[in-house]
């Protein structure tokens, strides 16, 4: 009835219909606003913010990856490689591509390493990251076993490692680079620009079937490769200065041992050794303090060494000559300070009077001290700051301190005494040494300087370090002065004990307490020689220093100037800059031979490479790890390409057992000759030729068993081929 009321009644049905187009509109205003804020949304989606969302989509199906660059290599500067690169493997992940798959890749990665599954879910289920490394620095072989068409989302990265190809030597001077080939130690770090290079990029992008591949869109950047470094250093230098210092170290139960040679013409520096001392192939097990290069970071009271300061300033104010005369005290001098306080300066060698040439020859405190007022505080001072004392001398490597150098204004009533035989001065070894070069110049200080060339892979020379004068410090006349001063030293003073037959050396021995608690110990010494060869044409100064040494006394005489001597015979007999007599006339030197190197008690493989450097090969006998005798001996001149015969020991040190060599058609007198290098008894059976021998070729003997020759005339007709 309602429904036929409504029908019946024309106002109902008009305001029904007028109501249901309202709500139509309604629909369609609701429809219309609705399609407008999509519109928008679209709009601001795919047109304003178009960049960030692109940005978020590319974060979820691309990932860019760092290639590293090679890091550049390090040279000597006869072109022996001293630090290059060997490239290993690394394996990183992109834990939001990974996805469903990070179990099977965390199996995959535990059976091959062998580590726990765990760890490998933790970094792959990491969300808040992007990349993640599973392994680093991993060798090609083993890389090999991981198959990455069956880890989705893993990329294999080739890296760089670091080789030293001379592990401990030079160690310290060079350094060290961490996990990411980024230097953080010695030369490595200081050359970090030059030597890291650029490290170029690839995006990587996962497809709709879940595949990884290279970017289409970004083309793959290579890595820029670092440049390389040519040093200063002469590695047989290096290696037997190291050798030499350890050996002396271990001598005189010192704590540690500083040794350095630099040319004085040019201030290169030619060696620098620190023991204890670092090897970077495994400088994870180095204590960091043992990383600090020490002779130009550490300060020492340098004790008489110093003199050559106080010699200087006396020859240059023209108040002293080599024959002035002082009364030495007898070796005991009291000086009133006021009523209540004396200053006593002693000498180790007691004398009345000396000739000032004569107290630099055994080293008088208490004459230095008389001529140190005779010069006075400004000389003094100035000249000791010209020598290059309290002031860095701005060599390429860090860590280089001033050391300390009071001005007069600051001195007390003993600073003018006790400096003048080198108490309340500092200075790093490299300081002392570079004054002694001033000396060994002539009176000309240079700059010292470690880095000689850079270049970059197409041999280019981009940077060119060249001899630097710093500044004239005395006169010639001054400078021969002193030399002659040091030279009396050697021949007949504290300083014998590095005397060369056939060398003239000039040095000074040097021997200072250290100062602790306030106060000077009476059982902590630092001895020292420095000097430089030969006198009449200086080619290199060398310093030795001793830290603490006890077991042969503390004296520098004793303890560092016979580690000069060995260093010094060893260059000289390797060297034909140093000839000290007339070589036979089978020895002599031409533009095809070249000296035999001195490669005794060197580490075989090193005393290998040091020989092939000098284009000679390298014969070795023995199953030992150090090499104790070389024939032919060091000096002697060899054509290229000949081979020098090195005999090993065992690890023990006892002689090793060698291999009967085969001497089967060898003349006689070469056989022999060969069995005596290796220290065998030779019986001979008949002359000519070696036809037979007993123990055959190869069987193992030590030195001193019996080898028997069976020899035959040489037939007329063979003869006469030869």
């Amino acid at each position: 009835m309602e429904y036929e009321s409504t029908i019946g009644n024309p106002e109902s049905s008009a305001k029904a219909l007028k109501d249901f187009k309202k709500r139509f509109i309604l629909l369609k205003l609701f429809f219309a606003l609705f399609f407008v804020a999509i519109g928008a949304r679209l709009v601001q989606v795919q047109v304003v913010e178009a960049g960030k969302f692109q940005s978020m989509a590319k974060k979820q199906y691309e990932q860019k990856f760092v290639l590293p660059a090679t890091r550049g290599n390090i040279f000597d500067r006869n072109g022996n490689v001293l630090v290059s690169n060997t490239v290993l493997v690394s394996f990183a992940a992109d834990p939001k591509i990974v996805g469903e798959n990070d179990e099977r890749i965390a199996d995959l990665f535990a059976k091959v390493f062998g580590r726990p599954r765990t760890a490998y879910l933790e970094k792959l289920r990491d969300n808040t990251k992007r990349f993640v490394w599973l392994e680093r620095r991993v060798s090609p072989e083993i890389a090999r076993r991981i198959e990455l068409a069956k880890a989705t989302g893993i990329v294999e990265v080739s890296e760089p490692k670091r080789l030293y190809h001379y592990d401990e030597v030079a160690g310290t001077l060079i350094g060290y680079t961490d996990v990411d080939n980024k230097g953080i130690s010695g030369l490595e770090m200081e050359l970090e620009e030059e030597l890291h290079g650029k490290s170029g990029s690839v995006v990587m992008q996962r497809d709709g079937l879940g595949r990884v591949r290279p970017s289409a869109d970004y083309p793959r950047v290579e890595p820029l490769n670092g440049l390389d470094v040519t040093l200063t250093l002469n590695l047989e230098y290096q290696a037997l200065l190291e050798e030499e210092l350890k050996r002396g170290v271990s001598a005189n139960g010192a704590d540690a041992g500083l040794a350095l040679m630099l040319n004085p013409k040019t201030g290169e520096i030619l060696a620098m050794a620190v023991t204890p001392g670092v090897n970077p192939n495994e400088f994870h097990s180095t204590e960091i303090g043992l990383t600090r290069n020490r002779i130009v970071s550490d300060v020492f009271e340098p004790g008489s060494v110093f003199k050559v300061v106080t010699a200087s300033a006396a020859y240059a104010s023209k108040a002293v000559d080599p024959t002035s005369r002082f009364f030495a005290e007898n070796g005991e001098w009291k000086i009133a300070l006021n009523k209540k306080q004396f200053q006593s300066i002693k000498d180790s060698h007691k004398s009345a009077w000396l000739t000032f040439e004569e107290a630099v020859a055994v080293s008088s405190n208490i004459v230095m001290a008389k001529v140190g007022k005779v010069v006075g505080p400004e000389r003094l001072f100035t000249t000791a700051r010209d020598f290059g004392f309290g002031v860095p001398s701005g060599i390429d490597v860090p860590g280089e301190v001033r050391g300390r150098l009071k001005k007069p204004h600051e001195w007390s009533s003993t600073t003018l005494r006790t400096m003048s035989y080198g108490y309340e001065v500092g200075a790093t070894p490299l300081q002392i040494a570079s004054a002694y070069g001033a000396i060994a110049n002539r009176g000309v200080l240079m700059k010292p300087y470690v880095v000689s060339e850079v270049r970059n892979a197409n041999g280019e020379v981009l940077q060119s370090n060249k001899p630097q004068v710093i500044r004239r410090v005395v006169a010639e006349e001054v400078a021969q002065l002193v030399t002659q001063a040091l030279e009396h030293v050697v021949l007949n003073g504290t300083g014998t004990g590095a005397q060369v037959v056939g060398l003239r050396i000039a040095g000074k021995t040097g021997t200072s307490k250290k100062f602790r608690d306030g106060k000077y110990t009476t059982d902590e010494y630092t001895a020292s020689f420095v000097g430089f060869f030969p006198v009449d044409d200086p080619q290199i100064v060398c310093l030795v220093m001793m830290d603490n040494p006890r077991t042969k006394g503390y004296f520098g005489g004793l303890t560092s100037a016979p580690v000069f001597k060995a260093v010094a015979e060893r260059i000289v007999n390797t060297s034909s800059k140093f000839i000290r007599t007339p070589r036979p006339e089978f020895n002599v030197a031409n533009a095809n031979t070249v000296p035999v190197p001195d490669v005794r008690m060197l580490n075989v493989t090193l005393a290998q490479k040091m020989l092939a450097s000098n284009n000679l090969k390298a014969e070795l006998f023995g199953e030992g790890n150090v090499v104790v005798r070389q024939s032919p001996e060091p000096g002697k001149y060899l054509e290229h390409g000949d081979a020098v015969s090195l005999i090993a020991t065992d690890p023990k040190g006892q002689p090793a057992a060698t291999s009967i060599p085969n001497l089967v058609g060898m003349s006689l007198r070469r056989a022999v000759n060969r069995l005596v290098m290796d220290e065998y008894e030779v019986k001979i059976q008949g002359t000519g030729m070696v036809r037979q021998q007993f123990p055959p070729v190869g069987q193992k003997a030590k030195p001193g068993s019996l080898v028997i020759l069976v020899c035959t005339p040489q037939p007329l007709v063979q003869a006469a081929l030869y």
